[in-house]
């Protein structure tokens, strides 16, 4: 059979009109109506005003650079995260200081970041910001890492790339802090192809970062350029790809949380095989279906599992390696580590799609069984519940739906 992929991208059909229009309008540029009605429609569901750039990597640049990080600055930096959420931190000359993860959420321990801000203070030497992330779709616990920025006078960056459509306690992913960033890659939920977004509840901010966006060019018939500009801004060919799936990005995220559960209903009697935790209090997107692989409990390690699905033609992966073990960013100081070096030797994720149909689902179901020495389930149409008894639509619903 075909390959099933991790995540790919899901159209809705209204993508279409707006691209279409853009070429029939000849707005093939950095400027447009669909630039400015993406914009707004993030607007509407974050509740921030926004500037749609080029990728979630440069909407992180930007708000650093917002934040005024400079050279030998530091940034504390979630280390179970994908290397664009601190690339930027080095492209501007910062130094990372990578923090661990909680088990709960698996995102920023606002415990070991605490004593990090702590100790910091004692010496005199505070970091610039603070970048948090919102992993697989599931905020951290903002509450508690706000609390102690704000006791220290240290900024938030969201790094909500993997989060759009998830809230914390009511409030949209992103819009917590200083800064909020968003990714609209090929992969995630909702995309443009390649994109990003900044938000910010400062609105001079948001002018800002779209001034650097255009190479900072000055106003005035003169190409005259003060500061130092970036080519970041995203067409309005591909806003308009965007424009058309924010209508469904509600939609989308039902049908990601569906794909989670059933795989959690259909590999429940499998021992040492766990989803990702479901945080009381907020909305996990699911954007990725991740789960904890116990060797000893399963009879069959992660990187054993990797393989036999890749041999049933289904594509999986670790989570992400995090920060401070990776050479590039060895030389950087960290706080903790062991659980996210856990989840990274033990997570894996698997085919997340919200265009899977049931059947491609129940191939990767049985794929995992039998690997792992169990009898096979039969396409159905199981109704899964979340931990906050939250009902969600069986995923045989959603081919009728693309």
């Amino acid at each position: 059979m075909k390959r099933i992929l991790l995540s790919v991208p899901h159209m809705c059909g209204a993508e279409m009109a707006y691209v279409e229009e853009a070429f029939r309008t000849n707005w093939l540029s950095t400027v447009g109506p669909n630039l400015v009605e993406f914009e707004r429609a993030v607007e509407r569901w974050s509740g921030l005003p926004g500037v749609a750039l080029a990728s979630g990597t440069a909407a992180i640049h930007l708000g650093l650079r917002l934040l005024g990080v400079g050279p030998d600055d530091e940034v504390f930096c979630q280390s179970l995260t994908f290397a664009a959420s601190a690339n930027p931190i080095r492209y501007l000359g910062a130094r990372p200081v990578f923090v661990d993860s909680e088990r709960q959420t698996w995102n920023m321990d606002a415990n070991l970041l605490r004593r990090a801000l702590r100790e910091r203070a004692a010496q005199g030497c505070l970091p610039k910001c603070v970048e948090v992330v919102h992993l697989f779709g599931q905020c951290a616990e903002m509450d508690d890492i706000l609390s102690v920025c704000g006791e220290y006078g240290v900024p938030v960056l969201e790094d909500a790339a993997e989060a759009l459509g998830a809230t914390y306690r009511g409030r949209p992913a992103g819009t917590m802090g200083a800064v909020g960033v968003y990714s609209f890659n090929g992969n995630k939920i909702v995309t443009t192809t390649g994109g990003g977004m900044l938000v910010s509840p400062e609105s001079h901010w948001v002018e800002k970062a779209r001034f650097w966006s255009q190479q900072a060019r000055d106003p005035g018939i003169a190409y005259e350029h003060s500061e130092l500009g970036f080519n970041y801004r995203l067409s309005n060919v591909l806003a308009g790809i965007g424009r058309g799936q924010m209508t469904v990005l509600d939609r989308r995220v039902e049908q990601r949380r569906a794909v989670a559960f059933r795989y959690r209903d259909a590999l429940q009697d499998l021992p040492g095989l766990t989803l990702m935790p479901q945080a009381v209090g907020r909305l996990h997107t699911n954007w990725l279906s991740v789960f904890l692989v116990d060797e000893h409990r399963l009879g069959l390690s992660r990187d054993g599992l990797i393989a036999a699905l890749d041999a049933a033609n289904v594509e999986s992966r670790p989570v992400w390696k995090p920060m401070h073990l990776q050479c590039l960013f060895s030389q950087f100081e960290s706080v903790g580590g062991a659980v996210s070096e856990d989840i990274f030797h033990r997570g894996i994720c698997l085919p997340s799609s919200s265009s899977l149909t049931e059947a491609d689902q129940t191939h990767v179901i049985n794929a995992i069984r039998a690997a792992c020495g169990a009898p096979p389930v039969r396409a159905q149409e199981p109704i899964g519940t979340d931990p906050q008894n939250q009902i969600v639509p069986c995923p045989s619903s959603i081919a009728s739906l693309t």
